[in-house]
């Protein structure tokens, strides 16, 4: 299963790049002023720090409008959460990773002045 089914996401482009490269651009459905590059690893070096891009901690942050909903949905896609969801001053949150080891946070900001 592809990354964008996964989490949600579209496709937006799709490009060959010669040696076995892709340009490869995907965004969360719905909104339009968000998109993210995935770029492959080239060479042993980069595929060395492949799902560890950011020593262990949330590297990216998808946030939701209803996360009961995501969170039930995103385990039937694949997804793989690695805590039960908690609440936190900013609001809902729960870790997971994506099929490349690389560890994001489901987060529902809580409505307020400084998050919303």
């Amino acid at each position: 299963m592809a990354v964008v089914d996964l989490l949600g996401f579209e496709l937006l482009e799709d490009r060959p790049q010669g040696e076995g490269g892709r340009w490869v651009t995907v965004r969360p459905r719905g909104p339009r002023e968000t998109a993210l590059l995935l770029a492959r690893a080239d060479g042993p070096e980069q595929e060395a720090r492949v799902g560890d891009r950011t020593g262990g901690r949330a590297g990216l942050f998808l946030h939701t409008d209803d996360f009961a909903r995501d969170h039930e949905r995103m385990p039937a896609a694949g997804v793989t959460f690695e805590e039960t969801p908690r609440h936190e001053p900013y609001g809902t949150v729960a870790a997971f990773q994506d099929l490349y080891g690389n560890r994001w946070d489901l987060v529902q900001p809580r409505l307020s002045p400084a998050y919303g």
